[in-house]
């Protein structure tokens, strides 16, 4: 029994015998098994926004700008009250997939020639 464990270990056996077939299927079962039983915390991105751009201001503080086209869309998929909460929920639904799981600390609307608010600026950390 010890021997078995130890051949299994070193992986040992020869490709093609029935040890090998059993160490590489039981590979394969945890490769996809186990997303159904452990939380690896990674989250799919599906509906990426059309472009955020990232900008460091030298001081270490990241700035990201968002398009006001995205942040609408966003805003649809958020629920709540208050039009605050609402738009950092959305704000940050859009910066997560590019930057992990960040903080808000503010935001402020950036405004075309025209007037319209065409993007939005945000600071956010980890």
């Amino acid at each position: 029994m010890l021997k078995t464990l130890r051949s299994y270990l070193f992986w040992t056996y020869e490709r093609g015998s029935f040890h090998y077939d059993v160490m590489v299927t039981l590979i394969l079962l945890f490769i996809f098994v186990s997303p159904h039983f452990i939380n690896y915390r990674d989250r799919p991105v599906y509906n990426l926004p059309s472009q955020i751009m990232v900008q460091n201001d030298g001081t270490g503080s990241i700035t990201y700008e968002v398009k006001q086209a995205d942040v609408e869309q966003s805003l649809q998929h958020v629920s709540g009250n208050d039009p605050e909460k609402r738009m950092r929920r959305a704000l940050r639904r859009l910066i997560e997939p590019i930057a992990g799981d960040v903080l808000i600390e503010r935001y402020e609307p950036i405004n075309g020639v025209d007037g319209q608010i065409t993007s939005y600026r945000v600071w956010a950390h980890r």
